[in-house]
């Protein structure tokens, strides 16, 4: 009886002490964060260089209204061997786009995140061989993270339309045609309506579990079973970087973010389906690259972490949604 009863106390003790721990969280968060992110530029962040006339030259802002028809964003940390592959692919389906339909008009926008190598340079001699008006090179001062290097290259863009995609050439550039279809279906081809289409490589998870260590193959759903709970559950990739947005939807999803690490995917959706913006996954090819910045354990460990935090920042209000802007 006596055992009995020590253990009813040990768990009435241990569940209240895990509820304070939570509300005092909650107040500490809510003191200390504020409810929309202050997005701070250096100053050098502004201006883009070119090589060919040794100017520097200010970016747009994603406020302006647009004046081509796809801004690409390309995120790039000390890549210097793998963005010339990736770059090469890329210019080549785009021009050969842009040779085909004459109203089709792009530009790439590699935003170095605080690179440590030639990183700039290698984007640099693009800029001169295509020209400031095709790729422009936006060096950050510091390295931010990969979401934060993808919003300072999205709010530097002209395109109607916005596209991430990875600096390692994973998913082919010919696939942003799945994409456009998508898009054009969802939007109407209007870049004042708010719409995703987004790259899924859920379509090859059983060919991808067969490959894994079966710790990685337990990290990955366990990953996948924290976003379903706590954030995003009409994805079920929210990881894959080929992401297709409207300038619409870019103008209210980037200013609201605040996670500019690796978990800034879920935010954005989280963001994008609180709205109730239309979302499509599309199917799209992906090959894994060696060299990349993802850390088995402790980068699936802060994706976690992240993910509970932003369930719960919003949850308590810390963090809010500007519900004006909503359909």
């Amino acid at each position: 009886m006596l055992t009995s009863e020590l253990v009813q106390l040990v768990l009435l003790f241990g569940s209240g002490s895990i509820f304070f721990l939570f509300v005092v969280l909650g107040i500490v968060l809510k003191v200390t964060t504020t409810p929309f992110p202050k997005i701070v530029r250096h100053k050098d962040e502004q201006f883009y260089r070119d090589p060919n006339t040794g100017e520097n030259r200010r970016f747009p802002s994603l406020d302006d209204e647009p004046t081509l028809q796809l801004s690409v964003i390309v995120p790039a940390f000390d890549e210097e061997k793998r963005l010339p592959i990736m770059l090469d692919e890329c210019v080549e389906y785009l021009e050969t786009r842009a040779k085909a339909k004459k109203d089709f008009t792009y530009e790439v926008i590699v935003v170095s995140d605080g690179s440590r190598d030639r990183t700039v340079e290698v984007a640099l001699e693009y800029a001169k061989k295509l020209g400031t008006d095709k790729l422009r090179v936006l060096a950050l001062v510091e390295n931010r993270g990969k979401g934060g290097a993808v919003r300072m290259g999205m709010l530097s863009s002209r395109g109607r339309f916005l596209l991430f995609a990875d600096a390692d050439g994973a998913t082919k550039f010919p696939d942003y045609g799945k994409l456009e279809q998508s898009m054009t279906q969802l939007s109407g081809d209007d870049w004042h309506r708010d719409a995703l289409a987004i790259g899924s490589r859920a379509h090859l998870e059983q060919d991808a579990t067969a490959k894994r260590t079966l710790f990685r193959t337990i990290l990955m759903h366990g990953f996948h079973l924290l976003v379903w709970t706590f954030a995003v559950k009409r994805v079920r990739d929210t990881q894959c970087g080929f992401k297709l947005l409207t300038r619409s939807a870019a103008r209210k999803l980037f200013l609201v973010m605040h996670v500019e690490r690796w978990a800034f995917d879920v935010e954005l959706l989280f963001i994008a389906q609180s709205y109730r913006m239309p979302i499509e996954e599309i199917a799209v090819n992906w090959t894994e690259i060696e060299g990349s910045k993802l850390t088995p354990f402790w980068s699936w460990l802060q994706m976690g972490r992240d993910l509970m935090l932003i369930w719960f920042r919003y949850a308590i209000g810390a963090w809010q949604l500007k519900r004006e802007h909503s359909n």
